[in-house]
């Protein structure tokens, strides 16, 4: 750009010093020309709607009609001056606006060097009138100023951004040169009816304004066809066309390459349903912009569809797997929208060609591949592995059989005891969701429930399981037997502001009280987004709903929120339950734990209780609650409702854990 700048400097210079300039050119015809000019270079067809986005400038014709009447100096100095007053008003740097005016200086030069040659006048005549058999050169000296403006522009593209110089060259090639076309077959006729005085110059003002507007508008259908209109970046075509790019690149250098990072957002679809589609189109907007302000400028992210984003790098896997951590990091801050303050969450997956493709489809697989184990097991940013595969093709056939068994209503719910260790009585049971599958037998809840969690199917089998639990209290109720269900929620969950009153109408289906339903919620769900599950789980106490922690301990926020938030019940894990009648730490845990609970108020389940010594100890703590196998495996509703029949009147807590 540099040396470039520092020629056609040099030539501009060179043109203003030459003799037999204005006062010997057709004065008013030119000026009207130079005019058009600056119009014409200040006022570009815009290729889309956003400001950064590319144009097309409209001052070739008029500049081309210079060159012939005008002579070389005075088109240069013309188009100098547009250049550099279009660099003034969009504040370009220095060293650009030199670019701009050189290259610009130096296409001129080709076109009058071009005409010249084809009608015989001499380079450095004067001002001479154009004749309609100059018409042909003049169209030809047209077509090479604009090939040489794009030859140079794409040099310097290619080299910034190590794109083929061909490609840049051929870019939206057809309908630059369909629109370049018409823009100088006007500077053809310009520079004919020059002779006839600037009022007739004047005739041509229509046609060039329907020229910039019907070239705009082609140019901006030309831009939508290849980026997404809702956030204005690249869309999934053009990520195709930039990866092709890149191993074209990588195959000249024989270097690695390209790399590829998808980006997904973590419960967005969340946030549509709560908030709006409008809210939600408002956040997408938002994150695209800070997905793109921590890049390079040669960086470009693309919107696959959705909340799915995607970035090429050109370079190694460390490079790949860095941009992944900086388009993860862009999301840190808050995003406020409508008011409210949204903390956004992403995963992403890597994958980098040669080692995980050899094509843009092998390595757009793998890559998509890598996301979704990102997403599964939460590592937010995940690369590709080979044994991915297996397990990939394995899970996603199951998550569609676990969605057709959903609609289908072949899941099923068991229950286990809890007991009051004091009196070795049943005061509760624990629902577990199950799934027989037909091929694969009985399929174990830690196989398929963080599918359901990473997919969304998460919603759909928390209400199977709330209503099936209701609908078993209602039963128990009518039967004599006043229990409770607590049902577990996910993290996902935590974040919906619209569980609460679809909670409150499905009690209303069964006929069932609020203060009928606990609802158990872990320390990371609720940690995974404070101030949303605050909100969710105030509206839930609000309607008497009661909540339990589940797994308490694993955490490690525990009395910070024991703290800020009102729970009813405590369920210790059991890591720490199980072996507390050999280990004295766990049972210095388990016994600290009991005593701060009991002081609170809350209830206290101890889950892990597989033998005799491990209940005997629970028993000298205080007024624990007890589940295990030594107590009772899990059993059927029918089962569960005899064995309440022989408890007689007793009032039982049953908890619904679902998960």
């Amino acid at each position: 750009m540099t040396s470039l700048g520092l020629v056609g400097l040099v030539v501009t210079v060179v043109a203003s010093s030459w003799p037999d300039t204005v006062s010997r050119i057709l004065v008013w015809p030119a000026v009207v020309l130079a005019v058009a000019a600056l119009a014409g270079e200040v006022r570009p067809i815009r290729l889309s709607g956003e400001d950064d986005a590319g144009t097309l400038s409209t001052s070739a014709p008029f500049i081309l009609a210079l060159t012939a009447i005008g002579g070389v100096a005075v088109a240069v100095i013309v188009q100098a001056v547009a250049s550099l007053l279009d660099d003034l008003l969009h504040r370009r740097e220095a060293r650009k606006s030199l670019f701009n005016t050189a290259q610009y200086a130096l296409s001129v030069l080709t076109a009058r060097a071009v005409f010249c040659w084809l009608t015989h006048v001499p380079f450095l005549g004067g001002p001479r009138l154009v004749e309609v058999r100059d018409v042909v050169p003049l169209l030809v000296a047209g077509l090479v100023m604009i090939t040489v403006n794009r030859v140079l522009v794409a040099g310097v593209v290619s080299l910034a951004t190590r794109q083929p110089f061909m490609a840049v060259v051929t870019e939206d090639g057809v309908a630059h040169a369909v629109t370049n076309l018409v823009l100088i077959s006007v500077g053809c006729l310009a520079g004919v009816l020059a002779a006839d005085g600037a009022g007739v110059l004047v005739l041509l003002v229509p046609f060039v304004v329907a020229a910039h507007l019907l070239a705009g508008a082609a140019a901006r259908h030309a831009h939508l066809a290849s980026h997404d209109s809702l956030t204005g970046l690249a869309n999934r075509d053009q990520l195709r066309r930039s990866l092709d790019e890149g191993f074209t690149a990588a195959a000249r250098t024989d270097g690695n390459g390209p790399g590829l990072v998808l980006v997904d957002l973590d419960h967005f679809k969340d946030i549509n349903d709560t908030l709006g589609h409008p809210v939600g189109d408002q956040l997408l907007r938002q994150v695209a912009r800070r997905l793109v302000s921590d890049l390079p400028e040669d960086v470009a992210v693309h919107r696959l569809g959705g909340d799915e984003f995607a970035v090429v790098v050109a370079g190694n896997l460390a490079d790949a797997q860095h941009v992944a951590r900086v388009l993860l990091r862009s999301l840190d801050d808050p995003i406020r929208v409508e008011g409210l303050d949204l903390l956004i969450r992403a995963s992403a997956g890597v994958a980098v060609a040669p080692e995980h493709g050899t094509d843009p489809q092998e390595l757009m697989k793998r890559a998509d591949i890598a996301l979704y184990y990102a997403k599964l097991e939460r590592d937010r940013i995940s690369t590709y592995a080979p044994e991915f595969d297996i397990n990939t093709l394995e899970r996603l056939h199951l998550l569609a059989d676990l969605r057709a068994a959903l609609e289908a209503g072949d899941l099923f719910v068991d229950y286990q005891p809890q007991v009051d260790l004091a009196d070795s009585r049943i005061v509760g049971v624990e629902a577990l969701v199950r799934w027989e599958h037909p091929v694969r037998g009985l399929v174990a809840p830690d196989d398929f429930v963080p599918l359901a969690e990473s997919s969304g199917l998460i919603t759909a089998l928390t209400e199977f399981v709330l209503e099936t639990a209701l609908a078993d209290l209602a039963r128990w109720r009518a039967a004599g037997h006043d229990v409770r269900v607590a049902v577990n929620l996910s993290a996902r969950h935590l974040s919906d502001l619209s569980l609460p009153p679809r909670i409150a109408a499905t009690l209303a289906k069964h006929q069932m009280p609020a203060t009928a339903l606990v609802l158990e919620v872990t320390e990371t769900g609720i940690l995974s987004d404070p101030a949303r599950a605050d909100l969710v789980i105030s509206a839930l106490r609000a309607l008497g709903i009661g909540i339990a922690v589940d797994d308490y301990g694993t955490g490690n926020a525990s009395l910070s929120y024991l703290k800020r938030l009102e729970v009813d019940e405590l369920k210790v894990d059991r890591s720490f339950v199980s072996d507390i009648a050999t280990d004295t730490q766990d049972l210095i845990i388990v016994r600290s734990t009991i005593a701060l609970a009991l002081a609170l108020g809350l209830r206290v389940v101890a889950e892990g209780v597989e033998d005799e010594p491990t209940a005997a100890a629970l028993r000298e703590l205080g007024e624990v609650i007890g589940q295990g196998f030594h107590l009772g495996r899990p059993t059927t509703p029918a089962l569960l409702a005899e064995q309440l029949e022989r408890q007689g009147g007793h009032s039982v807590a049953v908890g619904a854990r679902g998960l």
